[in-house]
């Protein structure tokens, strides 16, 4: 799993130093792709294989799944981190994201996100407020064990 929030910054190259946490997760390579709120995906390859096979379940006739996947391949890029632990955040998706020196990187489970860090302090902020109340909505009650 991909867990915690990182405070990488990129070097002159558009370079980040992948958190030290990832990077045996990471080594196989990752796919870094748009993401919903303005940030940057950064997948295990393996994970977004997975994901990509599960598309090719979606109906094409339906026009947003078109949409959704023009854009998700389109803007997807692959890297292989370097012996350092570094990949380069192509310029489309740092534009995309509002991303410059500094970044927030937080572990999401499978994937992680880079993030602006004003964009990430606001979303957060938001989120914040109802993260009590969507626990129920996102994971049913269990029964104790």
């Amino acid at each position: 799993m991909l867990l915690g929030t990182h405070q990488p910054r990129l070097d002159e190259k558009g370079r980040l130093v992948l958190p030290a946490r990832f990077r045996d997760t990471l080594a196989p390579g990752v796919v870094l792709t748009k993401g919903q709120d303005r940030c940057v995906v950064l997948w295990p390859v393996a994970e977004f294989r997975a994901y990509a096979d599960d598309l090719r379940e979606a109906s094409r006739s339906d026009a947003r799944v078109r949409s959704y996947l023009r854009v998700l391949f389109s803007t997807a890029v692959d890297e292989v981190p370097d012996r350092q632990g570094r990949i380069t955040l192509p310029a489309t998706l740092r534009e995309y994201a509002g991303l410059d020196r500094e970044l927030v990187v937080v572990g999401a489970n499978v994937t992680a996100e880079i993030w602006q860090p004003a964009e990430w302090a606001s979303y957060l902020a938001s989120a914040d407020t109802a993260f009590a109340d969507l626990d129920e909505a996102v994971m049913p009650p269990q029964p104790l064990r």
